[in-house]
């Protein structure tokens, strides 16, 4: 391994554990304790390129306070969990980035995930149907194992042709990758959340729509929705050991 690639290591740990401890502070334990997981990974892969015994010597210290640290966290927020009081808040400010459903959702997605409830009233006009279809992607890329997703929505006053076309046309996609979607309507539905069957449930303000329209089709954040700007939201996150059927 060259010193290019153990610097490189390095600086990228340097990055997720900064980011790790900020979270911490914040009271967002379990961003953190991903951030902690995935920077210790880091960690321990530049301590074994490094020859320099006092060099590895500091790096088995901060290994193990980053380790110590994040076996806290875990021990903490399985005991709200336990006791059903688990409960963050994320604001998202107006014109923020780096709020993509991969960077939102993936500290809550667990690798025996299978089953996942939508409720959002707003999955009807296009740029929403979009959402909704880039939401069904993060489940596949993030968790192999999600088998069923369930959708509960509401239909326009006007032709509802377009949106039951587009979920007709995901439901199938889906199939093709072994995933069942359930559509439902509702015409009195108004709360939106977000319910997985590892327990977590996750409270959006403006539900899946809360990014901002782009500037033209060649701006940046047209396709990376890390870097899209984003409406002013609350996130809402709790932990219940019983999720309910939609």
């Amino acid at each position: 391994m060259t010193d290019n690639h153990v610097s490189g290591m390095e600086t990228s740990a340097v990055s997720v554990l900064k980011r790790a401890v900020e979270l911490d502070q914040s009271g967002r334990f379990q961003e953190a304790l991903v951030c902690y997981q995935e920077g210790i990974q880091l960690l321990i892969d530049v301590l074994k390129a490094l020859k320099d015994e006092s060099k590895r010597g500091h790096y088995r210290d901060k290994i193990k306070g980053y380790m110590d640290r994040a076996e806290q966290i875990k021990a903490h927020v399985n005991q709200l969990k336990e006791d059903g009081k688990y409960h963050e808040q994320i604001k998202i400010p107006e014109d923020a980035t780096g709020y993509s459903y991969e960077t939102l959702f993936k500290p809550y997605i667990s690798s025996t995930l299978s089953e996942v409830w939508v409720e959002d009233p707003y999955i009807r006009h296009t740029h929403q149907l979009y959402n909704f279809v880039r939401f069904c992607e993060m489940l596949l890329k993030t968790c192999s194992k999600v088998k069923m997703i369930h959708l509960l929505t509401s239909q326009g006053e006007a032709d509802n042709t377009q949106q039951s076309s587009a979920l007709s046309e995901l439901r199938d996609s889906l199939g093709g990758q072994g995933v069942t979607l359930d559509v439902q309507y509702s015409s009195t539905i108004h709360d939106r959340e977000i319910r997985f069957d590892n327990g977590w449930m996750i409270k959006i303000g403006r539900g899946l729509d809360y990014f901002k329209k782009p500037k033209g089709r060649f701006s940046i954040g047209y396709c990376d929705y890390d870097l899209r700007c984003c409406h002013e939201t609350s996130v809402e996150i709790f932990h219940t050991k019983h999720t309910k059927t939609l």
